[in-house]
This record gives structure tokens, sequence and C-alpha cells, in this order.
């Protein structure tokens, strides 16, 4: 809608900062002008109350022109190539790996040297764990940041980071970085100030003379780490406050509803943008906005804050995609994408974490239906978005898919989730996985799942007892597990290690800062003398790591599965194999993945029901098949896969 005396406020700030609207900065201008009306009735939802409001909305906009005008000329030149190819995130040949650089390679300085080892796998976009400053023993892994603009020097420096960034774009690599909008350190400059008491600085987070309100907010949100970290405020000595800490007490959350919070982060977003940053992870959007009487989790006006981020993201820095950390049931999860006039104009990406955590469950059952239960839900994604799909992540596995979906499948859902718990904790009798649960509720039980991809799926147990059969079935499952991962729908993402068939690292016990936390047990530091074996043809790394750069070879030849919203579940005509076809134009893939310690048998009807084709290519297996009938059948073999393409 145009509104003459907004349009002319935006042409006089636009005016101020001397902008060649007719000439250099054309492109910029015309964006910020169609999406104006947006911006501003997003912010009313947000601020429309506030006494200052027109301020901070133009101050706002000053923020999104200089975020403009300190872009570099060749980020603007890459915003225009990404524009070009539309909706550049959904290509078939973008394979990400997420690792932490000092247990990688030691310093953002090593991470050059580090590339060729990364795109000969087929890697071209890395997620660099937090680098920013966040102090030692209080850090959560990088996400209580101190410093939201400095490297935190055991990794090295700013200027580290620039060189690494530009060495990737020279190899047209894809670079991702987290931002903690949720959350800072209390050694942060603002919780510094707040505690010394500036009142200004107190109001950028949630702070109370008295427990009267945090324990009305505390009987409606649910603990976090409840073994940990207990609770969702914490006392400050310093200033004799309570203040809302729903992670951990040395996380302070910021307060969304002061207006100068916003900018202050809006502007944080940019200054990541303009380091070249192609993929903004938002860490833990669910938990933005907290109201008095809710979860505090996955608030309406969270994602108001989203949309707006959004906006302001493709008026400057239109190369940059965001990615909501949202790790949520399904019915949830779609939201972060967008709704209603914003369905697809939210979040670029989100983790595909029920799918992740079926693919678990369809490992230790031998038994796909609950996967295949849960699909209706996840099919709702918007075009024009997509996943970070993967198997396994710095993160625990929560089984964070409902019960709806259990029952579905006709398991009794407490029993089941429990089955699941003791099968990969190692103590359910006979299972070969090697794990341990992670932040447990003494009150509920849930529980989430610790462990590397290598140790869960049977490789620790199986070298511990020297069993050759067993090495070859853990290899057949983790590379069964990457498989459905690559040819899903969305951008796999590889943990770093996996490559190589790295087991649980137990070095985490001996460090104070790290022992109460299970999770680095799959967080390894990388050996590179063990990671040169990948060249050994023989060795169990390079089983692992040539079938995963294979795959990744595969999916870039193949560009039906590009995540063109072109994905249809087949028929379970066997309950152990999981199916899929990928169509597009006249290309068609089949992709079925036998989940099954024992060889599975496909009834040859699964491929004539989407269609004519009789014969088929398997891609994986490089072998031909005619497709039979009705009453015969494909065999695939135990933990196998095959990866049909229609030929004729």
């Amino acid at each position: 809608m145009y509104e003459f005396s907004l349009f002319q406020r935006v042409n006089t700030t636009c005016e101020q900062n001397k902008l060649d609207t007719g000439g250099k900065d054309k492109s910029f201008y015309t964006r910020l002008i169609a999406n104006t009306a947006a911006i501003r009735s997003l912010y009313m939802e947000l601020y429309g109350y506030q006494a200052k409001t027109e301020l901070w909305f133009d101050e706002m906009i000053q923020t999104i022109i200089s975020a403009h005008t300190g872009r570099s000329k060749k980020l603007q030149e890459r915003d225009t190539q990404k524009e070009q190819k539309e909706n550049w995130f959904l290509s078939n040949e973008i394979t990400g790996m997420s690792l932490y650089v000092d247990r990688f390679c030691g310093k953002l300085q090593n991470m050059p040297a580090k590339l060729d080892y990364l795109t000969n796998l087929g890697v071209n976009f890395l997620h660099l764990m937090p680098v920013f400053q966040s102090p030692a023993g209080e850090s959560d892994g990088g996400y209580a940041v101190s410093d939201f603009r400095k490297v935190e020097e055991r990794f090295g420096t700013l200027k580290d980071l620039k060189d690494l960034q530009e060495k990737m774009a020279e190899k047209d690599m894809y670079l991702m970085l987290d931002i903690v909008l949720n959350h800072t350190s209390h050694q942060h400059e603002w919780a510094i100030k707040a505690k010394q008491g500036d009142k200004g600085y107190q109001d950028y987070f949630y702070m109370y003379d008295n427990r009267e309100l945090p324990d009305q907010f505390e009987q409606t949100m649910p603990d976090i780490f409840p073994e940990s970290s207990p609770g969702s405020f914490t006392y400050s000595k310093e200033c004799h406050k309570w203040v809302m800490t729903v992670f951990h007490h040395y996380q302070w959350d910021l307060n969304y509803t002061n207006p100068a919070v916003f900018n202050a982060m809006l502007d944080t977003v940019f200054f990541y943008a303009n380091l070249g940053v192609d993929i903004l992870r938002i860490d833990a959007p669910a938990f933005i906005w907290k109201e008095l009487g809710t979860t505090c989790q996955n608030l309406p006006k969270a994602h108001t804050i989203l949309r707006l981020i959004k906006q302001c993201v493709q008026v400057a820095a239109p190369g940059t995609a965001l990615l909501g950390e949202a790790i949520v049931a399904p019915k949830e999860i779609m939201k972060y994408f967008g709704t209603g006039e914003y369905t697809g104009r939210e979040c670029d990406f989100a983790y595909n974490a029920t799918q992740m955590a079926l693919q678990w469950d369809a490992l230790a059952t031998g038994d796909i239906r609950v996967m295949l239960a849960a699909q209706y839900e996840l099919l709702q994604k918007p075009y024009g978005t997509t996943w970070i799909t993967y198997t396994r992540c710095h993160d625990d596995i929560g089984l964070g898919y409902d019960d709806s979906m259990i029952a579905a499948a006709g398991f009794n859902a407490y029993e089941h989730r429990k089955y699941l718990k003791d099968y990969y904790s190692g103590k359910f009798p006979g299972s070969p996985a090697v794990g341990a649960l992670f932040s447990v509720n003494p009150k509920t039980q849930d529980a989430r799942i610790s462990g590397s991809l290598a140790s869960l799926c049977g490789l620790e147990k199986a070298l511990e007892y020297n069993n050759p059969v067993e090495i070859e079935m853990s290899i057949r499952k983790i590379i069964l597990m990457q498989a459905q991962t690559c040819f899903l729908g969305g951008v796999p993402m590889l943990f770093y290690g996996d490559e190589a068939g790295y087991t649980n690292d137990y070095s985490y016990l001996d460090d104070p800062a790290k022992s109460y936390d299970n999770r680095w047990m799959h967080r390894p530091v990388i050996d590179w003398e063990k990671n040169t074996k990948t060249e050994e043809i023989g060795s169990i790394e390079h089983s692992i790591f040539s079938a995963t750069q294979r795959l990744i070879s595969l999916r870039k030849q193949l560009s039906v599965v590009a995540d063109r919203k072109n994905l249809t579940w087949l028929t379970p005509h066997n309950i152990h194999v999981a199916g899929f076809l990928r169509a597009y134009d006249d290309q068609k893939l089949y992709c079925m993945f036998n989940y099954n310690s024992k060889a599975s048998y496909i009834t040859w009807y699964a491929f004539k029901e989407h269609g004519k084709g009789t014969k088929l290519y398997d891609r994986w297996q490089n072998k031909r098949y005619t497709v039979g009938e009705d009453h015969e059948y494909l065999i695939i073999e135990p933990y196998s896969f095959c990866l049909m393409e229609v030929v004729e």
C-alpha cells in the first residue's frame, strides 16, 4: 500500500545519505521502496505502542541504508549473480559440512589449507561453528557470545575470517555463520553495563527486583537443561536483580519488546552479511519473544521478528539467506518458513530435524512406518524454501516427532521411545550402538541421544571386538543414512569426522569445561594422520570417505534432486524399505533404502504406480534392470539402497 508520508521519509533519508538512486544505488533503492510498506507493517506489529516508535523506525531505516553503503562491490556483484539464479540455495550442486574450527584444524589461519580436502570430498558449503568471542568455561560451545564482532582469540582474528571467506569465494564455496539472537553472555558489554546499574542497558534484558514475575513465568516455562541448569532465572549479585536465563545462568536473554534491542541486533545481522556470509544461521529463534503465561517458545511475535529481519536483509543484502534453527515439532517448524501472506518469506532454510530423528528410528527398529507417518506434515514446506538435511550434527538427537505418528505406525509411544533410548545408549540387549542419553528429565524421563554417526551405527563396538562382519554392517549403515539424507531434498550437511568414520571421542571427560556435557563425545578432535587413510584403499576411512564422495558427486549430476518440491513418497510395499520418487520434467529417480538387517523384497509394481518406465538404471550399483511382473521382486541387500533412474 502506498503511503505518501512514509515514502517521503524514506526518500529524505536516502537523500541525506547521498544515494545515487538513479545510478549505482538504483537496485537497492528499488528494493527498499518495494519493501518499505511491509517493513513498516511488521515493525508496527512489534512496536506500534511505543512512545518513540517513529524515532526507532527511522533509525532502523538508517541501519538498512548503512548496510547497503557498507557492502563491498564484490558482494553486491555476488548478490546479483544469486538473484539471477533465483533461489540459488535450492540447487542440487550444494553440499555442506559443519565443523568446529579449533577441533578441525586449530585456527582459522589453517582453514584455507584444508579447503582442497573438502572440495575433493565434494563439499562446497561450510558452516563454521561459533567463532566469536565467548568466555572460557561459560561459552556453551560458543553460543554465549560476549562480543558479536570480535573473533575469539584461540580461533584467530577477524582478518583471518575475512581471508578465509575470500579464499572460499575464489573456489565458489559458500559460508554459513551463526548469529545468536536470543541471548548474550553475561560478560557482554551490554550485560556488564546492566550489572553496573545502567537502566538503559538493564532494559536490554528481562530483569526483575524480586521473584514475583520470575515465579509467574516459570509456572509455564519448561526447563531447557533440567540437569545442568534448572529454572529460567538467575540472581545477579552485582545489581541485585533476577535475570531471565532460559538456557544457562551465564546466558542472559535479550528483551525484544525493547526496539533498541531489535535495531542493535539487526545491525549485527548486517555486520555478518557484509563479511560475506551466504547463509546466516539464526540460533534458537523459537525463544526470542517472551510473554507471561506462555511457554515463551514459538510465539507469533517471534515469527514477526524473523519476517522483519528477512525483509530488511533482502533489501540490503539480497544474496544472504536465513536459516532458522528451530528444532521443534513438524507443525511448528513449518511456521518458520512463513504463514499467510508471508508463506515462503520468513526463513529460507530450516533443519529437517524430524526426518533426521526418523531415520535413526528406522535404523533401530528396521521399520519405516513411523517415518512415513510424519511425511504429510513435512511435505507442507512451501516452494522456494528448503531444508538442511543431515544425519548428525554438533547437537544431540531429539525424538521430536509426535506420539500420534508413533501410534499411527502401530506402536505404543512411551515404550517405543524407551526402546530407542535404550538401543542407542547401548542398554538394550544386543544393541550394536554406543551412545549416551543427554539432558534426562527426572520427572518425565524424556531424554535426547549423544553419539557420533559411526558409533551409533555400531562401528565403535565392531572395532572393539574386531568383528569383520559387524564392521561391514556398520559401514553399510553409515552410508545408508548419508544416502537418504543426500537425496531426500534440501541441502545435505555432513558433520566433520563422519566422512572418515570417527567414533566417539571421550577426551572431553578430561576437560572440566566440557565434562558435564556428553555431546562433546561426538565433536571429535581431528587427527589428520588418520584422515590420510581416506586415500588408503582397503581402509575403513577410505571405504566411508569414497562412498560419501560418490554420493555427493551423484547428487551434483542429477538435477532432478534439486529442491523443487518434487518429492513423492511411495506406497510401503515393504515395511523395511523407505522409498520415494524425485521427478521433474521427464526425469524420474526412484530412491529405495533398506533399513533391514536382512535382504528385502520389493514388488516391481512399486515402479509402475507413478507412470510408465520399463527400463531402470541403478546409479549407485551401476546395474540395469527391466521392470518385471507384479509378482516378481527387486531384491535389496541388508542396509543397502538403490538410486533407480528411469531410462526408458
